[in-house]
């Protein structure tokens, strides 16, 4: 297999059939110079949770663009977040952030959550269609953000642009040279933004997450001040990006099981389970990267020290011998640990938001708007993108 295989249109609109002949390729598949890729669940779980299997994210930009390369912001800034960082640095990082990002800080954000939805389709339920990404799946995650961030909405809404061009640089493919300097800029963009809004929220705490990771300390430390902004930009673009595309791919999956989209209008309770196999059906975040820190066996085979491993979390969630009918989306199935969110100490650390934002996107829209219907399902135009899957559009009427 090649990182060409990855990037073809066909695998773009389907990339499950590209997945089945991944995992019968074997547990571990060679897919370039010192780089792995799996498919398989219980390899991906098990390298998940391995702290062998840890982070070194400039050498796979080296590995992916060259020598040159990781010297350029955007690879630098990303190198600060912490989930691209390693124990101890990572350890410290994680234990403050989550002092901030915790539960308590998660459940005020439900009543914003429904209350942010209900708002966006009041917008546009009197008119004939709507485009259900641009005009609901985008802006809800980032209204939520920005009142976590305590932003102006405008201000987050006019830095999507910038963000939609950043997270093409979290792709395991390589850009091309003009999108990659694209994501320069971009990276620069929000940078600028956040340095200032940091900057001015030193000199007035508030209960926000800024506030937050500017006030936590473990052990006499706190946060750096570049250490506080990359992990600040780090939270706007996941909470941006990952759910908005994850809210489309659930309702896809939903409209094309119409026997299960009944069920769940009949009993709503259902909705956590709902979410939970929408998660795993077809998750927005589709690849994650791992580098041996030493000689690692899985699965029969040995990865080598400085390996890098390409974990295909959307063919892990598909494995037949993980899942019956995989193929199938099935409320009822046995709960199982979702992948779609990684694992180990690199779990998302904001998945209880994610999880919550679904519900309360698709519950109220299917409470709501109980006779929507989707136009574009079998004319759908996905985004080019290897590591994040989502829709541009998503046309529908009621």
């Amino acid at each position: 297999m090649k990182f060409s295989d990855l990037s073809s249109l066909s695998f773009y609109e389907n990339p499950y059939p590209l997945y089945d002949d991944l995992r019968a390729e074997g547990p571990l598949v060679p897919l370039g110079p010192h780089s792995l890729i799996s498919g398989h669940y219980e390899v991906v779980e098990a390298l998940l949770l391995d702290r062998r299997m840890g982070k070194n994210y400039l050498e796979s930009v080296r590995v992916r663009y060259g020598d040159e390369a990781a010297r350029q912001p955007v690879f630098q800034g990303i190198s600060r977040m912490f989930l691209m960082l390693n124990p101890p640095v990572h350890t410290r990082l994680r234990s403050l952030m989550m002092k901030a990002f915790n539960a308590r800080q998660v459940e005020v954000m439900r009543e914003i959550a429904y209350s942010t939805a209900n708002r966006l389709i009041d917008a546009f339920v009197h008119d004939d269609t709507v485009d259900l990404v641009r005009q609901y799946a985008l802006p809800l995650p980032v209204e939520i953000i920005a009142r976590l961030l305590d932003v102006p909405i405008e201000d987050a809404t006019k830095l999507g642009e910038a963000t939609s061009q950043f997270v093409r640089v979290l792709e395991a493919a390589p850009l091309p040279p003009d999108e990659l300097s694209a994501a320069n800029s971009a990276y620069e963009t929000l940078e600028r933004y956040f340095v200032e809004v940091v900057d001015t929220r030193r000199t007035r705490l508030g209960s926000d997450l800024i506030s937050m990771l500017l006030s936590v300390e473990e052990n006499g430390e706190a946060l750096t001040p570049d250490e506080v902004v990359s992990n600040v930009i780090l939270f706007f673009v996941a909470g941006h990006e990952t759910t908005s595309n994850m809210i489309g791919n659930a309702l896809i999956a939903l409209y094309r099981h119409p026997e299960q989209l009944a069920a769940l209008k009949r009993d709503p309770s259902r909705l956590p389970a709902a979410v939970a196999e929408c998660v795993r059906y077809d998750s927005a975040v589709q690849m994650v990267v791992r580098i041996a820190q030493e000689d690692v066996e899985v699965g029969g085979m040995t990865v080598p020290r400085n390996t890098l491993v390409f974990l295909a979390l959307g063919a892990a969630n598909r494995d037949p011998s993980r899942f019956d009918q995989p193929e199938r989306l099935d409320f009822e199935r046995e709960p199982s640990r979702l992948l779609s969110f990684g694992g180990g100490i690199h779990y998302c650390l904001g998945y209880r938001l994610a999880m919550l934002e679904l519900e309360a996107a698709l519950g109220t829209l299917l409470a709501r708007l109980p006779n929507l219907r989707l136009l574009n399902l079998d004319e759908l135009r996905w985004h080019r993108r290897l590591t994040l899957r989502g829709v541009e559009t998503l046309t529908a009427k009621w």
